[in-house]
C-alpha cells in the first residue's frame, strides 16, 4: 500500500491541472480525456523510470525522452500552483460583498502556456555545462604559500543518461582550462549502475590538477554497487577520501584535506562519516579543508577544528522557492556561503542534479573556483 501511496502523490498536481486547467476548456471530450492521459502518464515520470532500470534514479530511455518528461514533469508541476492561485483569487472574491468571478479561458490557456515556457527555461537551464562561479574564501592565519590556492570543486555530476559522456567530456575540458591546484569531487557522480555508466564516465579519467583529483561519495553512489564504483572512479585516477585525508605542501606548509562517507552510508552496511578516523595523523595545527557530500552536520566539523568545508547535495534548491524547503532538510543549509562558528561552508549548486527532476529556475549549475586568502 505504502508504494501505490508514494505514486499516487505526483499524480494529485496532474489531477488538479486536468481538473482546473483543461476539462473547463471549450475543447471537444475526447481531446480533453486525451490530455488527460497525457498528463497522468507523464506525472508517473518515476514509475517508468524505475520500470525501465529497476530504480527511480537512473531513468534508462532515450535522452529525448529523458528531457521530454522532465520538461512535462516540470510544466505540471509549476502549472498546478499558478491554477491555485487563480482560484484562489476568484474564492475571495466570491466571497467579498457584490463579489463574483468567473476564472476567463485565456487565463487557463496563459497559465499553461507560462508553465510550459518555464520548464523548457528550467530544463535548458539543469541541462548546460556550467558556468565558472569564482568564490573567495578568507581564512585567519592561512599559511603565505597557500595564499591564493585554488580548489576547483565539482558536484552531483549525475552521470546519466540526461548527462552522458558528451556533456561530461564538456565539462573535463572547461574543469582542465582553469587551471587549478586541486580538484575536489564531493560526490554524487553517478546515476546509474557500472554497466550502463562506463562509458559516460570514461572522460573523467582525464582530469588534471597540480596536487590531484580527490573526491568522497555522495548517497547516490550508495544507491547503485558502491563498492564497485569506488574501484572504478580510482582506476580513473580519482583518489577516494573515504574517512581519510591527504596531506598538501606549499613551502614547508601544510594543508590537511580530508573527506568522509556520506550520511546515508551506515543504511547500506557502510562505515557512516568519521570526522576523527578522517583526521587522524593528520599534522597539528595544519589548515584543514573538509569535503562531505551533505552540509548538514558542518557545525560538528566547525568544531573540530575545520576551517573550510565543500559540500553539495542541496541543488541549490533547485528552484528559488523551494530552496526554502530544502534548507528545511540540511540544516538550513542550501546555497552558497555560510559561516559556522569559525568554519567556512561553501554549499555548491551543483555541476549537474538528479534527472528526475532536472530544472533549475534561479539556482543555475556551477564550477565552483575556491581561491584561498589569507584574512587581513
Amino acid at each position: 500500500m505504502y508504494p501505490a501511496m508514494i505514486r499516487l502523490i505526483p499524480s494529485l498536481p496532474a489531477a488538479y491541472v486536468i481538473a482546473r486547467g483543461v476539462w473547463p476548456m471549450p475543447w471537444p471530450v475526447p481531446l480533453k480525456l486525451g490530455l488527460a492521459a497525457l498528463l497522468l502518464g507523464a506525472s508517473q515520470y518515476h514509475l517508468w523510470s524505475r520500470l525501465s532500470s529497476g530504480s527511480v534514479f537512473a531513468p534508462e530511455f532515450p535522452r529525448p525522452v529523458v528531457i521530454l518528461f522532465n520538461w512535462a514533469f516540470g510544466a505540471i508541476a509549476l502549472a498546478a500552483p499558478m491554477l491555485l492561485a487563480l482560484d484562489l483569487v476568484a474564492l475571495v472574491l466570491l466571497v467579498l460583498p457584490g463579489g463574483g468571478w468567473a476564472i476567463p479561458t485565456a487565463w487557463r490557456s496563459a497559465a499553461a502556456l507560462a508553465s510550459a515556457l518555464l520548464a523548457a527555461i528550467a530544463v535548458w537551464q539543469a541541462l548546460r555545462v556550467p558556468p565558472l562561479k569564482d568564490v573567495t574564501v578568507t581564512i585567519p592565519n592561512l599559511p603565505p604559500g597557500f595564499d591564493g590556492f585554488t580548489i576547483l570543486h565539482l558536484t552531483d555530476l549525475h552521470i546519466s543518461r540526461l548527462f552522458p559522456a558528451p556533456w561530461t567530456r564538456r565539462v573535463v575540458a572547461r574543469a582542465n582550462a582553469l587551471g587549478a591546484d586541486v580538484i575536489a569531487v564531493t560526490g554524487d557522480f553517478i546515476d546509474g549502475s557500472l554497466e550502463a555508466r562506463r562509458a559516460d564516465v570514461a572522460p573523467l579519467e582525464d582530469l588534471r590538477a597540480r596536487d590531484g583529483v580527490w573526491a568522497v561519495p555522495g548517497n547516490h553512489e550508495y544507491f547503485f554497487d558502491h563498492d564497485a564504483w569506488m574501484r572504478h572512479l580510482e582506476g580513473l585516477g580519482i583518489r577516494i577520501l573515504a574517512n581519510a585525508h591527504t596531506v598538501l605542501t606549499r613551502d614547508g606548509a601544510a594543508l590537511v584535506l580530508a573527506g568522509v562517507t556520506d550520511r546515508s552510508a551506515p543504511a547500506t552496511g557502510h562505515p557512516g562519516p568519521d570526522l576523527d578516523a578522517a583526521l587522524a595523523g593528520a599534522p597539528a595545527g595544519a589548515l584543514i579543508v573538509l569535503l562531505d557530500h551533505q552540509p548538514a552536520q558542518a557545525a560538528r566539523a566547525a568544531a573540530r577544528g575545520v576551517a573550510l568545508q565543500l559540500s553539495g547535495h542541496t541543488h541549490g534548491g533547485m528552484i528559488r522557492g523551494l530552496d526554502r524547503l530544502v534548507a528545511r532538510g540540511n540544516s538550513g543549509f542550501v546555497s552558497g556561503a555560510y559561516r559556522v562558528g569559525g568554519m567556512r561552508l561553501y554549499v555548491s549548486n551543483g555541476t549537474a542534479l538528479w534527472p528526475g527532476f532536472a530544472l533549475r529556475l534561479g539556482r543555475p549549475s556551477e564550477l565552483t573556483r575556491i581561491t584561498l586568502r589569507c584574512a587581513g
